[in-house]
């Protein structure tokens, strides 16, 4: 670690840097205020012969006006004791959008003889869904104009779209309220008109028969939300006589529909946290009857798509990191499995791409991304070629199957999103666009590293790091660390335009890989799982005492950030190691995990049993207990917390981070700030919109500048 010293350089450097990093200032002025102070309703919760009390279980009742008020009293605290920083937010809001070229669209992607794209226009928040007919020197075609019809809302998102097969009909679904249950509508793209068919209450997945008339599409437990049932709809017909297809009974099953990219087949998907089960259907035959593919077996996963004679299966059948093998479309009984791509312990099989010459295999091997190209007569192979230290690779807009060209998109923490066509049999790629950052940006002026951390148990844990050029590595600088370590999701090193805003006035940014995700194979995650999951907490503080021993940050100036799992995450971070953080920002988090895991009529419960236990079984009861964040909330010290949610949240119910925080503001012995923001409009994913999601971030990233002192 170097450390500063006391020479005429470097006191020269420290007082041209002071200002960037707002040195030492006063203690800005802020209302003096109680915050606000939940009313504790007891309620004893036995189970197991242990009981626990809960003085805000009360706070479940959305529909409780006491309820509502105390969150609207957490809101207006938030904004009274934050409110010096209303003009630096703006500031920041304006400066995060300010780098958005906000007249932007996308790379057009080629199907059949029609190009598909999304613009938007100048000041609009949702964007316009286009196509051209036979070139891209033809006239554009506006199909759906989400900016028109998301003006003037709260909230709003299309949460999916699907042409029919001959290009006639557009389906689409929107979500108006954030909790993920949308309307399915249908547009007649020759006249422009909206047909009768219209269908409420569906997830927004939905998958055509080649018939051009048949739409499948699944729907919610009206209770729970898992998707759990697959209706078959006649264009013309009354939705209300849609045919139910299938029904996954098993609660702790989801289930979607889909079409394999050779357009033969459609699918249903029925999958778990350990199992899947697929049946199909062919497309030419859509009042059919599926059939299974394989049934369902525990601790059985496996993936398929179509081509030629065969089904690819991607499947973890003797093969913990995945293996392709492939069966004859009439004879799918896994005896006639035949092994294509073998398993490999040092690699990940991702997932595929099928082209009709070539394989293009997504797979992960040290932590990175790589894509592999494999011709199908010679079975030769070839991996494109990254640069960086940290990226993210990926396939991307690829329906052609007749063609020698693979799209893929590629990011790092220093590199904005890049569209790439690649050919497969020359191997000259093609940059076919690169999003633009406006305001000057130039990637030469930030540095992203990947290193290890050690933990306590001997492994590596990987870090990707980035900071703008001239960071200090003395700990004189702050850090914000971000993690999450759950359901086997790979934490990818992206590029964000508004992280510049944290980089630009001194910030290093830090992505910690740990167990629980996926990064390093199906061993890291299922050693992050489970009677597992403690290592996803203590890979997290090693990682941040590592950083702090290589100059990134110090205690006083070191902050943590996770959502939902992630907001768990840093949950449970806050009680084993206070002392390592300056502050910590929980957004959705989960964080009463036994209590809600033990209720099967909130969403996701029943499905997660294979994630995080439960705690129905004594073991599993007292093993979550230990970590719970909510439970374990302790008289000490805590540091600065910004907790976030939605009241419309469909993935983790608003109430914990209610009751966390109502439980934070009873027990912790400091008189460090901590704050609730309810976003009252919004679900899990925040708000709605190009622009308004920085609205939010402003938020955080003024809570963590008007702690280290840094004003503009």
């Amino acid at each position: 670690m170097q450390t500063l010293r006391h020479n005429l350089i470097a006191i020269l450097y420290l007082a041209l840097l002071l200002p960037i990093l707002g040195g030492c200032q006063t203690e800005p002025a802020r209302p003096d205020i109680d915050p606000p102070a939940a009313v504790q309703k007891p309620v004893e919760l036995t189970l197991h012969d242990h009981t626990r009390t809960d003085p805000y279980y009360w706070l479940n009742d959305r529909d409780n006006p006491e309820v509502i008020a105390y969150i609207e009293a957490e809101n207006d605290y938030l904004r009274q004791m934050m409110a010096h920083t209303d003009d630096f937010q703006d500031q920041l809001f304006e400066e995060m959008r300010g780098r958005i070229k906000e007249d932007d669209s996308s790379v057009p992607v080629r199907i059949d003889s029609f190009y598909y794209y999304t613009r938007f226009e100048e000041g609009g928040e949702y964007p316009l869904y286009v196509r051209k007919k036979g070139s891209l020197e033809a006239d554009e075609e506006i199909i759906l104009n989400a900016s028109e019809m998301g003006d003037g809302r709260t909230y709003f998102q299309v949460m999916n779209t699907s042409v029919s097969p001959d290009h006639r009909y557009l389906a689409f679904a929107i979500d108006t309220v954030g909790r993920r249950v949308s309307t399915l509508f249908v547009k007649n793209l020759e006249t422009g008109e909206l047909l009768e068919d219209v269908i409420q209450n569906v997830t927004g997945n939905m998958a055509w028969a080649n018939d051009n008339r048949t739409i499948f599409y699944t729907r919610q437990h009206p209770t729970t939300l898992r998707s759990y049932q697959t209706f078959r709809h006649t264009l013309g017909s009354d939705p209300a006589t849609s045919e139910l297809v299938y029904q996954e009974d098993d609660e702790t099953f989801t289930t979607y529909v889909y079409r394999t990219k050779s357009q033969a087949y459609v699918g249903i998907g029925s999958i778990s946290t350990v199992s899947t089960e697929n049946r199909v259907l062919s497309a030419d035959n859509p009042g059919g009857q599926f059939r299974v593919i394989q049934a369902r077996e525990r601790d059985h996963e496996y993936y398929l798509d179509h081509y030629g004679d065969h089904f690819y299966i991607k499947t973890n059948m003797d093969a913990r990191n995945f293996r392709l093998m492939r069966t004859p479309v009439n004879n799918t009984d896994k005896a006639s499995w035949q092994e294509v791509i073998p398993h490999r312990e040092d690699v990940l099989f991702e997932d595929m791409e099928i082209f009709k010459d070539h394989l293009v295999v997504e797979e992960r091997t040290d932590g990175l991304p790589r894509i592999r190209i494999i011709k199908w007569e010679s079975f030769e192979d070839h991996n494109l070629t990254f640069d960086e230290p940290a990226y993210y690779a990926t396939l991307s807009g690829n329906p052609e199957y007749d063609t020698d060209m693979v799209r893929y998109v590629y990011t790092s923490l220093t590199t904005p999103m890049s569209t790439y066509d690649y050919n497969m049999n020359t191997r000259e790629r093609e940059l076919l666009k690169r999003t633009e950052v406006l305001g000057g940006f130039d990637p030469d002026n930030y540095v992203t590293e990947r290193m290890h951390a050690l933990t306590d148990d001997g492994i590596r844990v990987p870090v990707s790091v980035v900071y703008r050029q001239g960071y200090r590595n003395d700990g004189s600088q702050p850090l914000l660390v971000y993690g999450y370590g759950s359901y086997g999701y790979p934490m990818e090193p992206y590029f964000s335009s508004s992280r510049l805003s944290l980089l630009d006035r001194g910030f290093a940014y830090a992505i910690a890989h740990i167990r629980g995700g996926q990064e390093m194979g199906r061993e890291w995650y299922e050693d992050g799982k489970l009677f597992n999951k403690m290592n996803t907490f203590t890979d997290f503080i090693n990682v941040t005492e590592h950083l702090q021993t290589q100059g990134f940050g110090s205690p006083g100036n070191t902050f943590a950030f996770g959502g939902s799992a992630g907001g768990l995450l840093v949950g449970a971070v806050a009680n084993m190691r206070p002392d390592l953080y300056h502050g910590i920002i929980a957004a959705v988090p989960f964080v009463d995990v036994v209590t809600t895991m033990l209720d099967d009529s909130i969403p996701l419960t029943t499905g997660e049993y294979d994630e995080w236990g439960n705690p129905n079984e004594p073991d599993y009861y007292e093993y979550m207990l230990s970590y719970s964040p909510y439970d374990n909330v302790q008289a000490m010290d805590y540091p600065h917390m910004l907790i976030t949610s939605g009241l419309h949240d469909s993935q983790v119910q608003y109430f914990e981070p209610t009751k966390w925080t109502a439980k934070l503001r009873e027990m912790k012995t400091d008189n460090n700030y901590l704050y609730l923001h309810t976003n009252m409009d919004a679900g899990h994913g925040g708000a709605s919109g190009r622009f308004r999601q920085f609205r939010e971030t402003a938020l955080i990233y003024a809570f963590m500048f008007d702690l280290t002192g840094i004003t503009k």
